[in-house]
């Protein structure tokens, strides 16, 4: 039996990231996903958080501005 107070939680979640998150789809070769995961768990942060911030980084030297 389905918990309708987990699925009305879920549906929130969706609805907030829906209205304030982008997705990126991104698509690596073989066997870099946990070459770039390791890289994060060693520095203790997430995978995803690890790409924003080597773009971010990059975008800098790149002399383009970000927002948070």
């Amino acid at each position: 039996m389905a918990n309708p107070k987990g699925e009305a939680a879920n549906k929130a979640k969706r609805k907030y990231n829906d209205a304030n998150y982008e997705r990126i789809p991104l698509d690596v070769k073989r066997g870099l996903k946990a070459v770039y995961k390791e890289a994060a768990d060693a520095k203790g942060m997430s995978l995803n958080s690890y790409i924003q911030e080597a773009i971010k980084e990059k975008m800098e030297r790149d002399n383009k501005t970000t927002e948070e």
